[in-house]
């Protein structure tokens, strides 16, 4: 009788423990993406699976009580989470993984041509994704770039607010922008086509700092910039994003994707920006910004293949309507010499593609195609232009034992004509190439990457470009990377620099120009920290040393009537060190930290000068932290710059020969509580800098731009007269930095997966 009523005993306890477990499911997604093999632990237990093809999971025999489970999948940001197992047959949890903004596991193509994880690149690059660029919302690429480390935006009219990108403090036209890897925002556009790419349709952004004119030919001599658009099959069902600012500046992005056959998927993605205010809080009677409304509209198709080959399609058409100029200006001034403003068309289309050819072998052929018209009036100045670009290219991928191997031949033709006196007839030039590529495996550790590129300009001739590059793996938080090369540029001076034709200042080409070209060598040091309690730290660092020959310069001293174009009369250098930190904690708190210390001189018959518009140091930084119990995010974001040499006009200019040292601030706070929705909104620019507080103006003569009243004497100089005190003419070039203060803004996301 007592056996039996131990035996009882035992199985009541046996069955009331058993009803003290459950079993919890559910899905794991990341980006909208169901997320395969990602890994399910439920700490303080040994309880561990992985997710299936569809992001599913399941964990048997899960005590009731209080748990904290945690996910983590190679790219995203490791999610912890505290959860309540109460009795129940089966219950779901759900998780979101973040996409990991360190980025160190991202899959890259523009240092190689080919699709290989970043870490395992033996080029360096650095990749972001919209998740950082929605740190501090802009309604154009140009913009949101300003956070970026060693990368800077600068403007090159301080009326129509045109500009370009530096990189590592060389002027805009030594960086290439890639669209999904094609050449098609160069020459015209690097002035004036990059803020019509929209933030819509980016995918992520790769950035290669340092010359890669081996892989992409011309104009990649400072480094390049490869916007990868969005994939059709990834892409959510319909987003929305809509902004403003208390500048009433207001940017819309709508994106949407449709399945028109069971082989084909198509995204179309609209941009609309609109800022029709006159602003003038300097007093100088000009706009402090100028004035825009642009439309965008980009469509993009992908194509099922046998075999998984790769055919897409993508076409972009864009218009702008931008003025700045005298607050009195209208459009019935435009090209006269009554009330001064600088007013300018833009109309551009855009074709990309890629094809996978349907052979064994991996050959892939790869069009871009653009048109780029401009119709610019700079008070009385006329400056119409006409861009035709065509790329064509065929590159074949091969392994080979330890030959990683890479070939290609492209060829590109390019049509410029414009009104200048420096265009004297419509000029056409084909670039033909052929590169080839050896990535040798060495060891387990260790890769070399040989390239040679041959290129024959039309006009320049042959030009020759290698490279090599070394990677040793020390282990798998320890990577040294050792890249040198060659690059080259051809130059078209009017596409590129703006100050060549607003403002009074005569232009001089002193010289045929000949093609500028460069050796260059970096060194780059990664190194991974993680701790135990689930920290991460991420720390990139690069050396990088640039030598120019033939680097082509403008003059603005000599003759202040004058810009002097020239071949560089010795050599130039760029030299510095840049470092990059992540800091993920596991409470919510990340960090993003940037610095980067330039040396950027031109150097003739032994006298070293630093170039305008460079600065020595610059420093970026974004700190995030989330609240999970209010779903609110907090985003502080900025940028620090050190004094930059500025072009005056005479000995007598009161301006300011240097900048000072400035910073932009900016501080952004979401909301996702509500399904599928965001809501945001901070401020801009929270230290209220503009480089008017500095300076007794911006704009010289602003009061006479067409210089009627300027007198000189019998050599051309300008004399100094009580209505000219400091004898100066009209211009626009005295600019460094963005001219609005501070202001708020709002905005709405919508996303539908």
């Amino acid at each position: 009788m007592k056996n039996s009523i131990v035996i009882l005993i035992l199985f009541t306890l046996q069955f009331s423990f058993a009803q003290e477990t459950t079993t919890i499911s559910g899905f794991v997604t990341g980006e909208g993406n169901k997320i395969q093999a990602a890994n399910v632990h439920l700490l303080g237990t040994k309880q561990k699976t992985v997710t299936d093809s569809l992001g599913y999971y399941s964990l048997e025999n899960v005590a009731i009580g209080n748990h904290t489970i945690q996910i983590s999948q190679m790219g995203f940001q490791t999610l912890k989470r505290k959860i309540q197992v109460i009795k129940d047959s089966i219950q779901s949890y759900d998780f979101e993984l973040t996409d990991n903004e360190n980025q160190l596991n991202e899959v890259v193509v523009s240092g190689t041509l080919k699709a290989v994880k970043r870490l395992e690149s033996a080029v360096p690059v650095e990749v972001y994704s919209p998740v950082f660029f929605k740190k501090n919302p802009t309604p154009s690429i140009y913009e949101a770039l300003q956070n970026i480390n060693g990368v800077r935006p600068q403007l090159n009219c301080g009326v129509c607010n045109t500009g370009d990108i530096h990189i590592n403090g060389l002027e805009g036209p030594y960086t290439l922008v890639l669209i999904d890897g094609m050449p098609i925002v160069s020459s015209l556009s690097t002035v004036y086509g990059l803020s019509g790419i929209p933030n819509s349709l980016v995918e992520r952004i790769e950035i290669v700092k340092g010359p890669a004119s081996s892989l992409y030919g011309s104009e990649a001599v400072g480094g390049l910039i490869n916007i990868i658009t969005k994939n059709p099959t990834n892409a959510p069902v319909f987003a929305a994003d809509v902004f403003t600012t208390t500048y009433l500046e207001t940017n819309v992005d709508l994106g949407m994707k449709f399945s028109p056959t069971k082989k084909s998927m198509t995204l179309l993605g609209i941009n609309y920006f609109n800022y029709n205010e006159v602003v003038d809080k300097d007093k100088d009677n000009f706009t402090d910004v100028t004035l825009s409304e642009r439309i965008s509209v980009f469509n993009k198709w992908s194509f099922l293949r046998n075999e998984n080959r790769l055919f897409t399609i993508a076409a972009r058409g864009m218009y702008e309507d931008r003025w700045g100029g005298d607050v009195r200006w209208e459009k019935k001034y435009r090209g006269g010499d009554e009330i001064y403003g600088e007013s300018i068309y833009t109309k551009r289309g855009e074709l990309i593609g890629s094809y996978q050819l349907p052979f064994e072998e991996k050959l892939m052929l790869s069009f871009s195609g653009n048109v780029h018209y401009q119709d610019s009036r700079y008070g009385t100045t006329s400056y119409i232009a006409n861009q035709k670009i065509g790329f064509l290219q065929l590159t074949w991928d091969k392994k080979l034992g330890r030959n990683d191997l890479l070939a290609g031949i492209a060829n590109r033709y390019s049509y410029y004509d414009d009104n200048t006196t420096a265009t004297k007839e419509a000029e056409s030039t084909w670039l033909p190439g052929i590169f080839v590529q050896d990535e040798i495996t060495l060891s387990p550790k260790s890769q070399v990457l040989l390239g040679m590129r041959y290129d024959y300009n039309s006009i320049h001739g042959s030009i020759y470009t290698p490279r090599v590059a070394y990677r040793w793996k020390k282990n798998e938080n320890t990577i040294f990377r050792l890249n040198a090369g060659t690059g080259f540029r051809v130059v078209n001076l009017f596409t590129e620099d703006h100050a060549a034709l607003t403002g009074s200042r005569d232009v001089v080409i002193q010289n045929d120009l000949k093609p500028e070209q460069s050796v260059n060598a970096n060194l780059n040091y990664i190194q991974k920290i993680n701790f135990g309690n689930g920290t991460f730290i991420g720390i990139e660092t690069t050396a990088f040393y640039t030598r120019f020959s033939n680097k082509i310069i403008s003059d603005y001293e000599t003759d202040p009537n004058k810009i002097i174009y020239d071949n560089i009369n010795g050599y130039a250098i760029s030299q510095g060190i840049s470092t990059n930190v992540d800091v993920n904690f596991p409470s919510g708190l990340k960090m993003i930290l940037g610095a980067t210390v330039l040396d950027n001189k031109n150097v003739e018959n032994g006298v070293s000068e630093r170039p305008f518009l460079t600065e020595n140091f610059t420093a970026t930084w974004s700190v995030s932290y989330k609240i999970e119990s209010l779903n609110l995010l907090l985003d502080y974001t900025g940028n620090v710059y050190s004094p930059m040499k500025l072009p005056l006009l005479s000995d007598l200019d009161p301006r300011d020969p240097n900048s000072p040292w400035y910073s932009i601030q900016n501080i952004q706070f979401t909301y996702s509580g509500w399904k599928n929705f965001e809501l945001y909104g901070g401020i801009k620019n929270l230290l209220n800098f503009t480089p008017m507080q500095k300076n007794p103006f911006l704009i010289s003569r602003a009061n006479d731009p067409f210089d009627k009243n300027v007198q000189y004497d019998s050599a051309g100089k300008v004399l100094v007269t009580p209505d000219n005190p400091y004898g100066l003419t009209f211009d626009t070039t005295y600019v460094y930095g963005q001219n609005q203060s501070i202001r708020g803004f709002f905005g709405l996301r919508y996303t539908l997966r």
